[in-house]
């Protein structure tokens, strides 16, 4: 596995702002789990085959499907991304594309005719 990824001092201040408040329970170490959900998502991962220097994969992916949900992620990307100059130009890579294993079946089933060459459902 290659190096780990960990969010420094100045990018967990940026962010923690955005963060919802902790309710009864403590939260465990944001930094390791933050890092974590970056980590898995950067390269692609299942959240079990995440390393275990984050902790266990369920804390990682519980905390980014009840983020997602609050729209904590959508927040702290709008501000980030509000923050500095506009750029002139956009690019986008679009080269890396997953997609899931039953993709493949939609073209059988004729759900994308256009493609499929199947006839159109009705």
């Amino acid at each position: 596995m290659s190096e780990l990824f960990w969010l420094s001092d100045k990018q967990m201040r940026r962010i923690e702002p955005y963060f919802p408040l902790s309710h009864g329970v403590p939260r465990v170490d944001d930094r390791r789990v933050i890092s974590g959900i970056i980590f898995v998502i950067r390269n692609g991962l299942r959240w079990r085959d995440a390393p275990r220097d984050y902790g266990p994969h369920k804390t990682i992916y519980n905390r980014f499907i009840r983020w997602s949900r609050l729209g904590v992620f959508n927040r702290i990307f709008a501000e980030l991304s509000g923050k500095g100059p506009r750029p002139e130009r956009l690019m986008i890579d679009a080269t890396h594309l997953k997609a899931h294993r039953t993709a493949a079946s939609l073209l059988k089933k004729g759900l994308f005719p256009d493609v499929s060459g199947a006839p159109r459902a009705a």
